[in-house]
């Protein structure tokens, strides 16, 4: 009875609360709803957009059945994550590459300063992160412990979303059934398998901003990055401006970020964008390996935000020059081959 008087007060259109979140989400992830239940619930929240306390709620619940990735930083690393939401216009896996630079900015693969546990999944565009660094070499089914094995030599890992969030097989067939995005969007770059605390997030839709920043500060996030580029993708553009809201210990701050400020280029989508998953690879080869171009400007960019996140620089423009300098010497390209090598280990 509790569920039914819980959907029913979302399709009176009145939000849940942080703990009635967790519980209704719990019981999905224990099999305890049916496939009409989760249906209806999924639907019911997302005509209406989810409010900070159900994101709250449900990644709390969501966090309990992580299959976890067992590292803990040494002094004077941090741990952080570039996963966003999907669901933007496609352009090449900035945020992949974003973090294979921003391990190399910080030092990797000889001495990695920040780790970067990169939660992704599978694309239905077929060029996905999963897709995309499996082309590059890298095995994206590696076990947690191998994946912590990945952080520590190569300063960056691949958490495979499929192989860390088990519960989630009950949502699978309504999610597919329902064929649109859903809060579940949401909560994967909230549920990092590592327990990552610093995290630059891309989201979808410009209302999204602050409602997945209020999450992040109480869900007790270090220090946060959520960003949305006026042109609609979930990253930090240069083809536009691009909206960012800082978390940090709790407070919200929002800043626009414009690319000639930053002495970027304009690009166009079109400039971005890739056709094929042999594109989406070669494209990443190509600025793991210094090439210049629009390409590795807004990856410069979205890894100037990492660093930020992670407490490296004090100013983006600081962050792009970091970047830079992790990929001409080099340390980008070798970080991938780290990784590809460790992630085959057994």
């Amino acid at each position: 009875m509790e569920t039914h008087a819980t959907l029913a007060q979302l399709l009176a259109g009145e939000p849940l609360s942080a703990p009635q979140a967790e519980v209704l989400f719990e019981s999905l992830l224990t099999g305890g709803l049916d496939d009409a239940q989760i249906g209806a619930l999924l639907a019911l929240i997302q005509a209406r957009g989810p409010v900070p306390d159900e994101l709250v709620g449900a990644a709390t619940a969501m966090r309990r059945h992580v299959t976890r990735v067992p590292i803990e930083p040494n002094d004077g690393q941090v741990l952080i994550d570039t996963c966003g939401t999907g669901g933007a216009p496609k352009v090449f896996n900035v945020s992949t590459v974003a973090a294979i630079v921003a391990a190399a900015a910080a030092g990797a693969p000889e001495q990695p300063g920040i780790l970067v546990a990169k939660h992704g999944n599978r694309s239905r565009s077929g060029r996905g992160s999963a897709e995309v660094l499996e082309r590059l070499g890298v095995n994206v089914h590696a076990s947690p412990e191998v994946q912590a094995e990945c952080l520590r030599r190569a300063g960056v890992c691949f958490c495979f979303a499929i192989h860390h969030h088990p519960a989630m097989r009950y949502a699978a067939g309504p999610r597919k059934s329902l064929g649109f995005r859903t809060i579940f969007n949401l909560l994967g770059p909230l549920t990092n398998p590592a327990g990552a605390r610093r995290q630059l997030i891309g989201v979808y839709d410009l209302t999204l901003v602050e409602v997945m920043a209020r999450a992040l500060a109480a869900l007790g996030a270090e220090r946060a990055i959520v960003a949305h580029g006026m042109d609609g993708l979930d990253e930090l553009t240069t083809c536009a401006e691009s909206v960012l809201v800082h978390v940090v210990d709790g407070s919200l701050q929002r800043e626009h970020v414009r690319p000639p400020d930053l002495g970027i280029a304009p690009a166009t989508h079109g400039q971005l964008a890739v056709q094929s998953l042999d594109e989406a690879a070669d494209v990443a080869k190509a600025v793991l390996d210094g090439e210049s171009g629009p390409h590795r400007d807004i990856t410069l960019l979205n890894v100037a935000a990492a660093l930020l996140v992670a407490g490296t620089v004090s100013r983006l423009g600081d962050g792009i020059e970091k970047a830079r300098l992790g990929i001409d010497s080099g340390r980008a390209r070798r970080v991938l081959e780290h990784l590809r090598e460790v992630s085959h280990l057994s």
